[in-house]
């Protein structure tokens, strides 16, 4: 073949590459800057204990892309004096790193007491070990600060048995009488649940957490659901 004749080939082949590479990326759902979404129940449950039994949840939704997307937390547990006491975000997650992402954006306490809103930022990812860690920092009004940390993570003992231990501990750096929440470590939980995975999407579970709230100790037995779509 000439030179001519090879040159063209080339020429040719560069020009149809970037294209196949699209086409092939579109093809198989490759392109970063494709917005998904998902919803998912992590905790859907009734816990018991000394003080009777009542509706918890821990849920999340987000959407947008590989770098980028809104995020909706809510959290709902019982105390002793109010069953629907939550704490809601919304927030703007962007990837930092491979596995871990900066969240910013607003939290809105209600409950017991007065509703409460917060500006949020903290850190959300992956430790070593494969821990999924929340880390975040919160500044309300009057000068009100606060502080969240969880960490769970997942122990195979099947395919579809799972072991999973929770820590979810808050803090504030001020009283706050008309919500009954006092400075410094305001709740520790450590939980232990094992979950069956019908499907992925789909898994029952049972567990037992420990918490301590205003001082007050307390053991619960938890059951419930882990649905996402």
């Amino acid at each position: 073949m000439s030179t001519a004749r090879l040159t063209l080939a080339g020429a040719l082949l560069a020009l149809a590459l970037p294209l196949t590479c699209r086409s092939m990326s579109t093809l198989m759902g490759m392109d970063d800057a494709a917005a998904v979404g998902k919803v998912m129940l992590d905790q859907l449950e009734l816990e018991g204990g000394s003080g009777g039994t009542a509706l918890a949840w821990d849920g999340q939704a987000w959407y947008g892309g590989d770098y980028d997307k809104v995020w909706l937390k809510t959290e709902g547990s019982p105390d002793s004096t109010n069953y629907d006491a939550s704490r809601n975000e919304l927030l703007w997650d962007h990837a930092l790193m491979r596995w871990w992402d900066l969240q910013t954006g607003v939290r809105y306490d209600l409950g017991h007491g007065p509703a409460r809103g917060w500006a949020a930022v903290g850190v959300a990812g992956l430790a070593p070990y494969w821990s999924d860690v929340e880390a975040t920092l919160y500044l309300g009004e009057a000068g009100r600060t606060a502080a969240r940390l969880q960490v769970e993570h997942d122990l195979l003992l099947t395919q579809r048995l799972i072991v999973q231990p929770e820590i979810e501990t808050n803090f504030y750096g001020k009283s706050d009488a008309a919500r009954e929440v006092s400075s410094g470590l305001s709740d520790l939980q450590v939980a232990l649940r094992m979950r069956y995975e019908i499907r992925r999407e789909l898994a029952p579970y049972v567990g037992v957490a420990l918490r301590r709230s205003q001082g007050t100790d307390s053991v619960l037995w938890v059951a419930g659901f882990r649905v996402w779509f």
